[in-house]
């Protein structure tokens, strides 16, 4: 699939990547104890959500994701105010990602799928084509496997008729590698996508591993490592070649995750331009 072929283009920025620009943090949580009060841990930002999509527009990029805890609220109001900004930038709204909840937890998963599940009016009402949730922060015991597929395929079934497509990602203790991502994929028959993510795994088995799960992709969250000399430019190409390999044809979500740029929005344009880059390049030869 060519970017002509996708709507609104190949790449996509997460409001992940945009901590220091957006500033505030509202950490929304399933566990009562918990505040959803704004926090400043990346200072107190230079732009309001709502004015992001007119920045991504700005720089010919055509989708966005959001994360839960960018929403300065989750009341209908705001809402809509939110899908207009996006609307009249002619921005798509790839995903909502949920920060947060366990559905794998043997004493909170109930608690914490319902609290899922309140995300979806939101992610519907945000027009948002996806919503990414945590598969489970336990280990990968058998248990504690089967308790968040079948968390998981009841969240899938509650957003059957929401136009919003639930997926999960290869993140936390209970998906450590391709035998447990496969296992959660297989049992939940298609209710759950996949937005696979380069950076969650260690090399050097994450290159074999996203070789075998981004065949069933849907989304990927392109993450590159930085380091004193800029973008790890091996292991970000390692990463690309394994999406090829697996046949992955899908969006690329720009993750950036490094003070190595005073401004993020360098950062995200560098890996923009490395995989534009790839993409252009023949395919090695194999041997």
């Amino acid at each position: 699939m060519t970017e002509s072929n996708l709507e609104n283009g190949r790449f996509a920025v997460s409001t992940w990547s945009l901590h220091r620009l957006l500033g505030a943090v509202y950490p929304y949580s399933p566990d009562p104890e918990k505040s959803a009060a704004p926090k400043e841990p990346y200072g107190p930002g230079r732009s309001p959500l709502t004015d992001i999509p007119g920045q991504l527009a700005n720089r010919g990029i055509g989708r966005l994701e959001i994360c839960s805890f960018h929403l300065p609220s989750i009341e209908a109001a705001y809402l809509a105010e939110m899908r207009a900004a996006l609307q009249d930038a002619g921005i798509l709204l790839q995903t909502l990602l949920v920060e947060d909840g366990d559905p794998s937890h043997p004493e909170t998963a109930e608690r914490d799928i319902q609290w899922i599940a309140g995300w979806i009016g939101v992610a519907e009402a945000l027009g948002a084509r996806s919503m990414r949730v945590i598969a489970g922060k336990q280990m990968p015991t058998a248990d504690n496997l089967e308790r968040a597929a079948g968390h998981l395929g009841w969240l899938g079934k509650q957003a059957e008729n929401s136009g919003v497509r639930i997926v999960t990602e290869n993140w936390f203790d209970l998906l450590p590698s391709p035998k447990e991502t496969n296992w959660l994929l297989d049992t939940l028959q298609g209710k759950v996508g996949l937005n696979g993510d380069l950076g969650n795994w260690a090399a050097p088995e994450k290159y074999a591993g996203l070789s075998d799960i981004m065949r069933r992709a849907e989304l990927c969250h392109a993450k590159a490592n930085f380091n004193e000399a800029g973008l790890d430019s091996a292991d970000y190409r390692k990463c690309l070649e394994a999406c090829r390999t697996a046949g992955y044809d899908g969006p690329y979500t720009l993750i950036y995750d490094s003070p190595f740029f005073a401004d993020e929005w360098d950062g995200i344009l560098l890996e923009k331009a490395f995989i534009e880059d790839f993409h252009q390049e023949k395919p090695r030869a194999a041997g």
